[in-house]
């Protein structure tokens, strides 16, 4: 993202710099026509189209640092160049297969921008990234990001970064490089998207497929914070058009803030599951993202294997409760929407439950036995 590498040079025409003919009815670009001596002495800037360049290049020094900070070893590019480097160490890994994902934070943008508060979806996108790879047993090597804009605000665009920095460096991730696209007339006065892409490393006869799960190995669910980045359009209906809340709104059911206790930063697993994937102790993992444990748990289940998940053996989130008592919706699209207070599902062999929940508890975490895998077909059954 970052105004630190490139800033596109976005948006096209003069907006309201252009000079309009009447008698031909239509816009004349005052570079072409050279018909009067008004138009002779009009001069048009990129900043009069809405792109200002010497803005963007402020915000580029303001935030450059905060990229540096998070540099590997790695790392082999400096940042301003047109693409960022990253060099593999070949002595740690033999056969190094590159496991990459991109992402994007959703409407909870839509809340950050109502609250006012850029500082968390930074870490968000990152933290989210980072889950996806790991299920996979990849080790996250470096993120990119992309920021587009319809004005370029230099302290928002610093405080995503911050956030995307401080979530990279908890990670031990590179943040080497980004995007950042002023478009003006693109997006709404505040408003803005973001997205990122990353890339991490796994030894090709350690990545995990799933296909060592079988029937009697068991779940292990891992705490979430919140919605972290999924099902933010129906919370955002619930709270916001039907409970008639706004952001500021102190909920007694939830105790607390209704914007506060939907805007708490997506999770990173990674310094937990990095230990259990290097005492090989799990079979499959499933970030529980968009689809709930109902959609995302599958995924990771080979042929001719199911899973139950046994409701009521975790705590459910107040937060959750209360939406679904707010707009009377099904239980079964409650599973598909959210993830109810489980950010992450490890399928562990049976007889290797009770160390993995002495590291994930060593590590101050808390696991929660959730279920177990039967044969089936790759379905998610409650009990």
């Amino acid at each position: 993202m970052f105004p630190h590498l490139r800033i596109r040079r976005s948006g096209f025409g003069f907006q309201k710099k252009q000079c309009y003919n009447k008698t031909l009815h239509r816009l004349v670009p005052a570079l072409k026509y050279k018909r009067t001596s008004a138009l002779k002495k009009t001069s048009i800037t990129y900043a009069d189209s809405g792109v200002d360049i010497d803005r963007a290049d402020r915000a580029k020094q303001r935030i450059k640092y905060l990229a540096h900070r998070t540099f590997t070893s790695g790392v082999v590019s400096e940042i301003g160049g047109f693409g960022g480097m990253f060099a593999i160490d070949k002595k740690k890994f033999r056969e190094p297969v590159l496991v990459s994902s991109v992402d994007g934070v959703g409407t909870k943008l839509k809340l950050a921008f109502m609250m006012n508060l850029h500082h968390t979806v930074g870490g968000d996108l990152v933290n989210h990234c980072v889950n996806d790879i790991a299920v996979q047993g990849a080790t996250p090597l470096f993120f990119m990001d992309y920021l587009a804009t319809g004005t370029l605000e230099p302290d928002i665009a610093e405080k995503i970064v911050e956030g995307m920095a401080a979530a990279c460096k908890h990670n031990d991730c590179a943040l080497i490089g980004g995007e950042t696209a002023e478009m003006p007339g693109f997006y709404p006065k505040g408003e803005y998207d973001l997205a990122g892409f990353i890339v991490g490393v796994v030894e090709k006869s350690k990545i995990i497929t799933g296909n060592q799960v079988e029937a009697g190995d068991v779940l292990v669910g891992l705490p979430s914070t919140g919605l972290h980045t999924n099902g933010y359009s129906l919370a955002r209906k619930l709270f916001f058009d039907v409970a008639k809340y706004t952001p500021e709104t102190y909920v007694s059911e939830i105790k607390g803030k209704a914007g506060t206790e939907l805007m708490h930063t997506h999770k990173s697993y990674w310094p937990v599951l990095k230990k259990l994937i290097a005492a090989d102790l799990v079979h499959a993992m499933a970030h529980i993202t968009g689809g709930g444990i109902t959609d995302n748990l599958p995924r990771v289940l080979p042929k001719g294997t199911g899973a139950v998940v046994e409701m009521g053996t975790w705590p459910v989130l107040p937060l959750f409760t209360h939406m679904q008592h707010i707009g009377n919706v099904p239980q079964d699209e409650m599973m598909r929407t959210f993830n109810m207070g489980i950010g992450m599902v490890l399928v562990v062999p049976a007889k290797k439950y009770k160390r993995v929940q002495s590291i994930v508890e060593k590590a101050g975490e808390k696991a929660h036995l959730i279920g177990r895998i039967v044969k089936g077909d790759r379905k998610v059954q409650y009990a």
